[in-house]
């Protein structure tokens, strides 16, 4: 099995336990207390390249990045730094984060937030909504075709967003042909290896349409990379480890957005 599927997997067991605590009958009464709502989309559609910040506590990679920072710390000085939107990892097993993480950012920022995970079920999407995401991820290589697209008309009959991953030509196919996805992420990831390759982006980005919102993951850390994403037309940039390793993640995001003189 490769690493994503064995994150699916153990992703699909957890939903099981999950249902089995908390019902789906608790999760859509939650849905009634659900606060303002925060436009992920539409934050990463003025000029210049938006930046989307994400709060990552690990990986399978790198192991702990980050250790002695609250969520509430971190998400508002991504705030103040320039961020468009915030990116909360709440996968468990391998990425040691929560809903939890992501209710303390939504309480602590003003941001559109999105959740990033393995969404295999539409369980996942009411614990989303109920714990007070925008939008959510979809990944393209996580899932059959008729999940993809069941997934993506449950999430936006919930009013929640998606960001739907691809990493290959054929992700971006079945992404335009199945959903005709309005926001495109295209991950530099190898989610076999974890290699990063900020190329797939280029090499990727001629094939889609033009109207979509375009979101490149992974592999940025410079302001001199982000001119040249906007240079070729990309929206939005998604950055974790560099932020989250940085001892001041609000200078690192300024210096990111151009915004380092503002305050």
């Amino acid at each position: 099995m490769s690493v994503l599927d064995r994150i699916v997997a153990g992703t699909r067991e957890d939903v099981r336990r999950r249902r089995g605590e908390v019902p789906l009958a608790t999760l859509e009464s939650a849905l009634a207390k659900r606060g303002e709502d925060r436009p992920f989309s539409e934050a990463l559609t003025p000029p210049g390249v938006s930046v989307i910040a994400e709060h990552k506590r690990r990986s399978p990679s790198a192991g702990t990045i980050r250790e002695g920072a609250t969520v509430a710390d971190v998400v508002r000085a991504y705030e103040r730094g320039g961020a468009a939107a915030l990116s909360i990892l709440t996968e468990s097993q391998h990425f040691g984060g929560s809903l939890h993480d992501l209710r303390e950012a939504r309480a602590a920022s003003t941001l559109p937030i999105l959740r990033k995970d393995f969404i295999v079920d539409e369980y996942q999407l009411y614990e989303s909504a109920a714990a007070g995401a925008d939008a959510i991820l979809l990944i393209v290589a996580a899932l059959e075709s008729h999940e993809l697209s069941g997934l993506h008309v449950a999430a936006r009959a919930l009013d929640l967003d998606v960001l739907v991953e691809v990493h290959s030509g054929e992700e971006l196919e079945c992404a335009l042909d199945v959903l005709d996805a309005d926001v495109i992420g295209i991950n530099n990831r190898d989610l076999d290896d974890f290699s990063v390759n900020v190329q797939r982006t280029f090499e990727l980005l001629h094939d889609v349409p033009a109207g979509k919102t375009v979101v490149s993951e992974s592999g940025f850390h410079s302001r001199e990379q982000l001119d040249e994403l906007e240079r070729v037309g990309v929206d939005a940039v998604l950055v974790g480890e560099s932020l989250m390793r940085a001892p001041d993640p609000e200078a690192a995001l300024r210096a990111l957005t151009g915004a380092e003189g503002e305050r």
